[in-house]
């Protein structure tokens, strides 16, 4: 639901354009890309070689998978890059393959998972991993038992950012004294889990994954139509975020290091509270930025004067609105 500040939402076409109408070019400056990683090659390295590609300055990735894991990696590019703290702390869920080291009934396994190793749980992270080895919590979502053929166990889970599958898998085995290991691992979405109403919204879908081969033949035959139609507007990932929409006037201000007054907006959404992270639109359903508001939602459309929020990172460029009346 909306708040209105003003009714008033005319837009000069002159200036911007809808993100669905960008080209090719703006699209490499300002888009992403759904990648289906294959197994064999870092994160990293599947980063560095989009960017090459497309020859591009700069590129990043959302949720790293480890060389032996395949999935969803979407790909930031360009300035999308600057959107990095927009995607913290998304959920995941992936497919995997469990291989017990002593073949147990799937009832009395699925029982065992779900009694012991779902909900909140304690996890220390491997020694592989970049971070303290020290245990913290981690959320367990779901866990279910897609099917199991002798020691093999095809399975899915939901779990909170930061969590590890193969830690997980070895440590069920631990507890239930029989052993076991992750063979497979896949990432099949990325995205946010409602746990009041057991809702998990995905934002990066296994379904719109494109894998490098095809980039790469895209790019090599010069299919440069079917390439723009993989590289989707960073605007179409953000439905989990607070939205604002501004008049074009205030544009040029935020481009050029200007707080989001509220003499600037047209309308909010209503859950909006002091504190929140919020992405800010122009009528073009642009995004100009985001940050942080520093009022709640109703006071953005009630008060006559005052800061609404603190921006964080620009994303437009420079000099695509200019400083209006």
């Amino acid at each position: 639901m909306w708040l209105y500040r003003t009714l008033d939402e005319e837009t000069d076409e002159r200036f911007g354009k809808e993100p669905e109408k960008r080209d090719l070019e703006e699209l490499k400056k300002t888009g992403i890309i759904v990648l289906d990683k294959h197994i064999g090659p870092t994160s990293h390295q599947i980063t560095s070689e989009v960017k090459n590609l497309l020859k591009i300055n700069k590129c990043g990735h959302i949720g790293t998978l480890d060389p032996n894991a395949s999935g969803v990696l979407p790909i930031l590019l360009e300035r999308s890059t600057r959107l990095a703290p927009l995607f913290f702390g998304l959920d995941k869920e992936y497919i995997g393959i469990m291989h017990l080291h002593k073949d147990l009934d799937e009832n009395f396994l699925n029982d065992f998972v779900q009694k012991n190793f779902v909900g909140e749980i304690i996890q220390i992270p491997p020694r592989k991993s970049a971070v303290a080895r020290r245990p913290r919590k981690r959320k367990v979502y779901e866990f279910e038992i897609i099917e199991k053929e002798g020691k093999d166990v095809l399975f899915r889970v939901i779990c909170q950012a930061g969590f590890y599958v193969r830690k997980y898998v070895h440590d069920i085995g631990l507890k239930i004294k029989a052993g076991a290991h992750l063979t497979e691992l896949r990432r099949i979405s990325i995205g946010i889990y409602d746990e009041t109403k057991k809702f998990y919204k995905k934002i990066f879908k296994e379904e719109d994954a494109v894998t490098m081969i095809l980039i790469n033949d895209l790019v090599l035959t010069e299919r440069f139509d079917e390439l723009k139609k993989i590289i989707k507007p960073a605007e179409y990932y953000l439905d989990h975020v607070k939205k604002i929409f501004v008049k074009d006037s205030a544009i040029y201000y935020l481009t050029n290091g200007s707080p989001l007054f509220v003499s600037g907006i047209t309308r909010v959404q209503e859950n909006i509270k002091k504190g929140d992270i919020v992405a800010i639109f122009s009528l073009k359903n642009e995004l100009i930025a985001f940050g942080y508001a520093t009022m709640d939602a109703e006071e953005m459309v009630k008060e006559k004067k005052g800061k609404a929020v603190r921006i964080d990172r620009v994303f437009i460029e420079k000099g695509i609105y200019p400083k209006l009346p």
